[in-house]
């Protein structure tokens, strides 16, 4: 209990003062197993059965990579798995970038649970340079 408190304070800290940095794009690696995640900049899908070694490398040159940082608190928007399931059935490279395109346009945050079983709203992550909403009175 004490170790999370001064995880907590360790990032807030290093959030205050800006030091996070952007991660490095992770080298390609093996086809990943049944269930993986994969993750292209703030997206996420979940490998299904059925995906080929010809998938898996358009996938790699489109920019996707396993999630291989344990625990992942990073938010992701996350494709619905009946895209996934589309796109395996895809056959030719112009058919997988439709179905990818279409995908990424209905992709939707997740929402993320509380130890006690809460609901954590779920809000749009700010852009770099947006500032907060001025009041109207």
């Amino acid at each position: 209990m004490e170790l999370d408190f001064v995880t907590h304070v360790r990032d807030q800290v290093r959030t205050l003062l800006k030091i996070r940095c952007d991660r490095e794009v992770p080298s390609e690696g093996a086809k990943p197993p049944f269930g993986a995640q994969l993750c292209c900049n703030d997206i996420r899908m979940t490998v299904r059965a059925g995906m080929t070694d010809v998938l898996w490398r358009w996938l790699l040159d489109q920019g996707w990579r396993e999630v291989a940082v344990r625990p992942d608190r990073r938010r992701y928007k996350d494709i619905p798995t009946t895209y996934m399931t589309l796109l395996v059935d895809a056959v030719a490279d112009q058919e997988r970038a439709r179905i990818m395109e279409v995908a990424i346009a209905n992709a939707q945050f997740r929402p993320t649970m509380m130890a006690d079983g809460r609901i954590v709203p779920v809000r749009r992550p700010r852009q770099k340079g947006e500032k907060g909403k001025d009041r109207e009175t």
